[in-house]
């Protein structure tokens, strides 16, 4: 059942923020100093876990923005000890994986961010709806938390491609072939885009690496240009996905400085709030994947099981840890929602929304956001700009901050890993002697790299990536940057030929004809009349003729 908020005068775009790695109670437990009905934390009575050696922690607030060397495990086998007696576990899991870790360490797993410390979080969570009861959807880590967010299921996958024990299961991970949101978007013709800073962790499913949809990634300069446009052009769904890798990373996972997520947040706020056709026509969502180990006092509840693929561990029947969500839009009150939820929540509402096709069991059994949105006209007072201080946007220990570079987690192996296998699904696409040409064109490029680099003298062990030619960085991030740059820039000349196959076939009904035209528009930055003129789809075929022949008539000047 649709809820009244898919009036076409309320909510016209959704932009979606997913974080990474952190529990409700570290992060918004404080808010219950504000909203008294909130499921927080209660500074009279903490909860309480055990180490290892029978040595207590207690909830307790903290100021430490920077983990500097233990990263807390999340994985299904973890996140099964860290739940156990009613949420016990969670510092016994931590001691034990890390048995030389200090009591500092330990603390940290129980500690909790003192209100008003987190500049962004915690004023979008004063002005507007907080969710405590958002849960990930599964007892699990990131990869397979996003693929629920993004299509309804993990295909089976649990886990992490590179977490020590499933390594050797890496290319099934690349095999995410589901019905995603964006599949179901293009079915609808819903104009949508995907911003990103380094490597876009969504192409690990499949669908996402086909060049009409690598048409509509960008890099996230893009976001705020956008944002400063049209509120008619803006996409009517986006995702922000943060800088995962490198000195840039802001996705709030340890070891690295907590702000740089506040900024982002900050960023992406001030961006819409900025442009106020648009801010009154948003649903900003505020969320992050999973816990990342940090402990939660709530249990999380039964599941249903989203689909007929059968994990090896049987964690698709119960909901993972409590995250942070904060729905953010003048149609959304400064209050608690108590609701159930968890990230298919969002696609519930968005298949309601848009009248889009099914996504899976636990999609279709989810309770919609929708229920959150209730004022019948757009509030007036909310908070004009969101501002963080200069010691906030300087780690307090810029040289841990430096090392924690070198201390790769899980995810980051993995999205190499990713970046490695775009660089030869790219390859693959393209006719056999054409791939056999094109694997000898790539070690001649590599040669001549190295040669050039030679040449110049670069300094050792540092490189500049296509992707961020103003910044210096590590070869390892600068290939693997590079790399997705290069599947990007071929995915979308691919995707100018489909979109002239498919604005060929004439039983194209109008608005995919004009989701097409939109799409090459988007990579083109022409407009092809885009308000829907019967001339649109002649004039970007007859464009697209122009640039496979230059030397054909071109079209008439608008």
């Amino acid at each position: 059942m649709a809820t009244d908020d898919v009036r076409p005068d309320r909510i016209r775009h959704v932009v979606q923020l997913i974080l990474e790695n952190r529990s409700f109670d570290q992060m918004l437990g404080c808010m219950k100093a504000i909203y008294p009905e909130l499921e927080g934390i209660d500074p009279n009575s903490p909860a309480r876990n055990l180490d290892s050696r029978g040595h207590e922690y207690v909830q307790a607030p903290m100021t430490v923005r920077q983990m500097l060397q233990w990263d807390p495990h999340h994985e299904v086998s973890h996140v099964a000890a860290q739940l156990a007696d009613h949420n016990s576990g969670f510092v016994k899991d931590f001691s034990v994986a890390y048995p030389d870790s200090t009591d500092a360490a330990r603390a940290f797993i129980m500690g909790y961010y003192p209100l008003g410390f987190l500049s962004a979080l915690h004023t979008l969570a004063r002005n507007f709806t907080v969710c405590d009861h958002w849960f990930s959807s599964l007892p699990g880590p990131t990869w397979p938390n996003r693929f629920f967010a993004l299509s309804g299921t993990s295909n089976g996958r649990v886990n992490m491609p590179d977490d020590g024990t499933h390594s050797a299961d890496v290319p099934g991970y690349f095999q995410q072939t589901q019905t995603t949101l964006f599949d179901r978007l293009n079915e609808a013709a819903v104009h949508w885009k995907v911003y990103f800073h380094d490597i876009p962790q969504t192409t690990v499913l499949t669908n996402q690496r086909e060049p009409h949809n690598v048409a509509r990634y960008f890099y996230v300069d893009q976001f705020f240009e956008d944002a400063r446009g049209s509120e008619q052009e803006f996409p009517q769904y986006c995702l922000i996905e943060p800088d995962y890798m490198g000195f840039g990373q802001n996705d709030a996972h340890p070891p690295h400085d907590i702000m740089a997520s506040e900024k982002l947040i900050a960023d992406v706020y001030d961006a819409l709030r900025a442009n106020d056709a648009l801010w009154k026509s948003t649903l900003l969502i505020v969320m992050y994947d999973e816990h990342g180990g940090f402990f939660d006092h709530v249990e999380p509840p039964p599941a249903v099981p989203p689909d007929d693929a059968t994990p090896s561990e049987d964690s698709f029947t119960r909901l993972g840890v409590r995250v942070p969500a904060i729905l953010v839009s003048p149609w959304t009150g400064a209050r608690v929602e108590t609701t159930q939820f968890d990230h298919t929540s969002v696609l519930k509402y968005l298949t309601e929304k848009w009248q889009l096709g099914p996504l899976g069991r636990r999609t279709a059994a989810a309770t919609s956001i929708g229920i959150a949105i209730h004022p019948s006209a757009p509030r007036m007072d909310y908070v004009e700009r969101i501002e963080l201080s200069a010691d906030q946007l300087s780690p307090p220990n810029l040289g841990a901050e430096d090392k924690a570079f070198d201390i790769p987690n899980a995810h980051q192996s993995a999205l190499r890993k990713l970046a490695d296998y775009l660089k030869m699904d790219a390859v693959e696409k393209v006719p056999k002697v054409v791939s056999i040409i094109a694997r000898a064109a790539e070690a001649v490029r590599s040669a001549a790299q190295y040669v050039l680099e030679r040449a110049l003298e670069e300094p050792p062990g540092f490189k500049v990536s296509i992707a961020e030619p103003d910044k210096l960085a590590r070869p390892a991030d600068v290939t693997a940057r590079d790399d997705v740059a290069r599947f990007i820039m071929r995915a979308k000349r691919y995707a100018a030929k489909g979109i002239k196959d498919r604005l060929s076939d004439g039983a194209l009904a109008p608005d995919q004809q004009q989701h097409a035209i939109q799409t090459l528009s988007l990579i083109t930055g022409r407009s092809f009349r885009l308000e829907g003129s019967e001339g649109s789809a002649s004039n970007a075929k007859s464009w697209l003729d122009a640039q496979q022949h230059p030397g054909a008539s071109k079209p008439a000047p608008r």
